[in-house]
C-alpha cells in the first residue's frame, strides 16, 4: 500500500469505533476548506456583499454543494485505490495524455501558491506596512520551514487551529454588525441575478472548486487508512470520510457566508464598493473600529499562510505522482514539486505592479485547468480498473460530469470576461 508519508504509524490491523471515533478521521477535509476560504475567495466575497448585499448568498450555498460531491468522489479514489489522483493518473493513463494534464496541474498549483502568498503579503502591509515583496517573501521563507520541517499530523493540526481562529474571526466581526438574519435565510436558498452580477457570480463559483484541492485531497485522506485488504475497513473508511468532507465543507460555508454577510451590513449598507482588500481594511475602521480592521487582517493573514501550506503540499503531491510517487516531504520529487510551486510564485509576485490584479490573473490560469483535472477525476473514478466495484454507479458519473461541464462552462465564460 502506497503511504503519502512515512513516517505516520500505519498498522495493519483492524480499529476499534466507538461513538468518538469519528472525531479520528476529522481533519483531511479540513485541509481542503482552507483552500475554500483562500485570499482569493475574500476578494470575490467582499465584493459580492458589498454590491449586492444579501443576495448573491445563494451562490456560497450551490458551490458548496458542488464542492462536496467533487470533494467526496475524489477522496473515495484515494481510500480505495491508495493512490492520489496524481499517481492514478501516471498509472491508469498513458503518458501522452497523463502527462500534460499533470503538467498544466503543477502550472495551476503555481498559479495558486501565487495567489496565497500574495494574500499573506497584502495583510502584512495592512498589519505593518511591510511593502507587499518583502512580504510575500517573509510568507514564502515561514512555509518553506512549515513544510519541510513539520510532520502531516502537525501540520493538519496546526491548519485546524488556524481555520478555527478565522472563524471566531468574523463571528466576533459580525457580532459588530446588524444583520438581517430574515432576509439571509431566503437569500441562501433563493437563487437571484441582480443587474451586472454575473462576472461576481462566477467568480465566487469559479474560486471555490480548485484544482490543487482535488490532488491534495485523494492525498491526504490516505492519512486516515488502517487497513485496505479488509473490505469493511474499507465502508468505515468511505463512510467517516464523508462525514469529515460534509462537516469541513459546512464550516467554509460558514466563513464565506459571514464574509458577505459582514461586506453587506457594512459596505452595502454604506452605499460603498469593495475593489481590493486593502480597501476593505481600511474602510473598516471608520464603520467598526479599529479592533476590526486588525482583526479581519490577521485572519486574512491566516488564510492566505494556511492556504499557501496546502497548495505547496499540492504542488508536491502532484509532482511526485508523475513519477509514480507518493507524497513525502523528505522525498526529492516530493520536496521539489513543493519548491518550484512556492518559488516560481514567489519571483512571479516581484513582477506584478498591481496586487489585485495579480489575484484575479492567477484566477484565470485555474479557470483553464480546472476543467482537465475534473474529467480526469470522474474518468478514474469511474473506471472498474481503477476502482473495481467502488466506481461510479450510473447517476453518480451523470451528476459527475454534469457538475464538469457546469464548471466547464462557467469557468470559461469567466475567462472571457477578464478580456472585456
Amino acid at each position: 500500500m502506497t503511504s503519502f508519508l512515512k513516517n505516520i504509524d500505519k498498522k495493519d490491523y483492524r480499529p476499534t469505533y466507538g461513538a468518538l471515533e469519528i472525531f479520528k478521521f476529522i481533519g483531511p477535509g479540513l485541509l481542503v476548506t482552507v483552500g475554500f476560504i483562500d485570499p482569493g475567495n475574500w476578494a470575490s466575497n467582499l465584493a459580492a456583499g458589498a454590491d449586492y448585499g444579501y443576495a448573491l448568498l445563494w451562490v456560497i450555498t450551490l458551490s458548496t454543494i458542488m464542492l462536496i460531491i467533487l470533494q467526496h468522489n475524489v477522496a473515495h479514489l484515494g481510500i480505495v485505490t491508495g493512490l492520489c489522483l496524481a499517481e492514478a493518473a501516471t498509472k491508469y493513463i498513458k503518458p501522452k495524455y497523463s502527462k500534460p494534464i499533470l503538467s498544466t496541474a503543477m502550472l495551476a498549483s503555481i498559479s495558486t501558491s501565487l495567489a496565497e502568498i500574495l494574500g499573506g503579503a497584502i495583510a502584512l502591509e495592512m498589519l505593518w506596512d511591510i511593502p507587499i515583496r518583502a512580504g510575500a517573501v517573509l510568507v514564502t521563507i515561514f512555509i518553506v520551514i512549515m513544510l519541510y520541517s513539520n510532520s502531516y499530523r502537525f501540520i493538519e493540526k496546526w491548519i485546524i487551529g488556524i481555520v478555527s481562529i478565522i472563524g471566531l474571526a468574523f463571528l466576533y466581526e459580525l457580532s459588530l454588525v446588524t444583520i438581517d438574519w430574515n432576509a439571509a435565510a431566503i437569500a441562501w436558498v433563493k437563487p437571484s441575478f441582480p443587474h451586472g452580477s454575473m462576472l461576481i457570480i462566477m467568480s465566487v463559483l469559479g474560486a471555490v472548486v480548485m484544482p490543487h484541492n482535488l490532488f491534495l485531497h485523494s492525498e491526504v485522506i490516505q492519512s486516515r487508512q488502517w487497513n485496505r485488504k479488509d473490505e469493511k475497513i474499507i465502508k468505515r473508511q468511505l463512510k467517516y470520510e464523508y462525514t469529515d468532507t460534509v462537516f469541513s465543507m459546512i464550516v467554509g460555508w460558514a466563513i464565506n457566508s459571514a464574509m458577505i454577510l459582514l461586506a453587506a451590513a457594512t459596505f452595502f449598507e454604506a452605499k460603498t464598493p469593495v475593489v481590493e482588500l486593502q480597501q476593505a481594511h481600511h474602510l473598516l475602521t471608520p464603520l467598526l473600529g479599529s479592533n476590526a480592521a486588525v482583526i479581519f487582517a490577521i485572519a486574512l493573514l491566516l488564510a492566505g499562510i494556511a492556504s499557501t501550506i496546502t497548495s505547496g503540499m499540492a504542488a508536491g503531491s502532484i509532482f511526485a505522482g508523475m513519477y509514480s510517487e507518493p507524497y513525502d516531504i523528505k522525498d526529492n520529487h516530493s520536496r521539489l514539486g513543493v519548491a518550484i510551486s512556492l518559488f516560481i510564485g514567489l519571483i512571479i509576485i516581484f513582477f506584478i505592479s498591481n496586487p489585485f490584479n495579480g489575484l484575479i490573473i492567477s484566477q484565470m490560469f485555474l479557470s483553464i485547468q480546472l476543467p482537465f483535472t475534473i474529467f480526469l477525476q470522474v474518468y478514474l473514478t469511474s473506471s472498474s480498473k481503477v476502482m473495481g466495484k467502488y466506481k461510479n454507479k450510473l447517476y453518480s458519473k451523470i451528476l459527475l460530469y454534469s457538475l464538469g461541464g457546469i464548471v466547464t462552462v462557467l469557468n470559461i465564460v469567466l475567462f472571457i470576461s477578464f478580456f472585456h
